[in-house]
Formats: structure tokens, sequence, C-alpha cells
């Protein structure tokens, strides 16, 4: 994946959650051109997470995912009810 490419893809992801690009430079978040130098020398299970104002991301080989801190929170102890 091009490092246009995978920005694009998070813009992308970020965007249909509600956030306008007008509201954050991603740059500030993340450095894409280092994140695509990560993906581009490891293996298929890497996976790394940020935040982006009100936003996790989760970036990974074959996609990204956006979620809102409260769905993330949730997620989160719900794995760890059903870990109990």
């Amino acid at each position: 994946m091009s490092e246009r490419q995978l920005l694009l893809e998070i813009v992308d992801a970020l965007e249909k959650q509600g956030l306008n690009p007008d509201e954050f430079q991603l740059y500030q978040w993340v450095d894409i051109e280092a994140l695509e130098r990560l993906f581009d020398s490891s293996d298929a299970d890497l996976e790394v997470r940020f935040a982006v104002a009100e936003f996790h991301v989760l970036v990974t080989q074959s996609e990204v995912q956006v979620v809102s801190s409260s769905e993330a929170e949730l997620n989160q102890r719900n794995r760890g009810e059903e870990s109990c």
C-alpha cells in the first residue's frame, strides 16, 4: 500500500465516522510515512492503534477501522466481562 493510499484510507474512515477533514491535520496525530515504512517492513500480523480527536484508529495490512472513544470503551468493558 502506498503512503498516499494509506493516508486516503485513514482520512476516508475518519470522514465516515463524521469527522470533517477541516477539523484535523492528520500529520499532527501520526507520521504516515513512518507508518507506511513500518507496514512495508513487517509481517501480516501487525496492528497499529492511535487516536485522532475522539476516535480510535486501528490500521492493519488489510484494513483501517475507526471507532469513537465511547465505542472503544464499551468494547473493552464487554471483553472484560467475557473473560470473567
